[in-house]
């Protein structure tokens, strides 16, 4: 008897590849994602993916719409990863297409864990995410040698239930550590939770901190509001803003006015 014999494993003819979409325009996509898209035989399409992107897809190619937003009836994860493996067993070459890119606040990491798991490499094709494009569209950088020496991406909306991390995101800890250190803040799925995080925030960093919230970062229909950390939650109120967007905080807006800016920038980089 072979003591060392584990598990058979289903003969693997497919493939897949975890695909970052970017944050909206289809001009931001790279030459390896369009590739990708090109060759899958099925794609596993977020709900932030912009349609036009779809079009590099090959005729024929099965397009399945697994979105997942919050606030919004979403498609199981577990479901998602049981139709990549699926769909992999059965010869298909898999692209899964996420919003942004797969490895931040995409579950990328948890997909590759899965299929790894099922004896099923994949490949990483890595996307803009929304944080760097949304203060591109604003004409300003997320580090800056006079202004801030690096950024943190944090999700403004953490996991809950079960698996979930036994504390929340320590807001107070992280506006010390980006006021002494001076760092910015790209918060993402924060504007359902604007009034929480700029109280917390609040203890550790000026109410003058300059703040912007982009929403439909590089889209056409992309909308911002400059402000201060101390009205952050009024000013997305005011402007109207809601999800999908991205909050930035610190010194690298400074000089950055609403007056100065129009109420939509555009497409990215126009």
């Amino acid at each position: 008897m072979n003591n060392n014999a584990h598990p058979t494993l289903p003969f693997i003819t497919g493939r897949c590849t975890l695909v970052g979409a970017g944050p909206g325009d289809p001009e931001l996509l790279t030459v390896k994602a369009v590739k990708a898209i090109q060759a899958a035989t099925v794609l596993l399409v977020d709900d932030l993916v912009n349609d036009e992107i779809l079009a590099y897809a090959r005729p024929g190619a099965r397009i399945v719409h697994v979105g997942k937003r919050g606030g919004c009836k979403s498609t199981p994860q577990a479901f998602i990863e049981r139709l990549m493996i699926t769909a992999v067993r059965e010869g298909e070459t898999v692209v899964r297409l996420k919003g942004g890119d797969p490895f931040i606040f995409g579950r990328g990491g948890e997909e590759v864990e899965h299929l790894r798991e099922a004896g099923i490499e994949c490949v990483v094709v890595n996307g803009i995410t929304a944080g760097l494009a949304a203060v591109s569209g604003l004409g300003v950088p997320l580090t800056h040698r006079d202004h801030a020496q690096g950024v943190v991406f944090v999700t403004g909306h953490a996991k809950t239930g079960a698996g979930a991390a036994e504390e929340p995101t320590d807001w107070r800890a992280l506006a010390a550590m980006a006021h002494d250190a001076r760092l910015t803040l790209v918060i993402y799925m924060g504007v359902s939770g604007a009034a929480h995080i700029e109280r917390e925030l609040l203890h550790g960093l000026p109410a003058d901190t300059p703040a912007a919230v982009v929403q439909h970062a590089s889209l056409p229909h992309q909308r911002h509001v400059a402000t201060t950390l101390g009205r952050l939650k009024s000013s997305i109120a005011e402007a109207g803003l809601a999800s999908p967007a991205v909050i930035v905080v610190g010194d690298v807006l400074r000089g950055l006015a609403a007056a100065e800016l129009p109420a939509s920038t555009g497409r990215f980089g126009t």
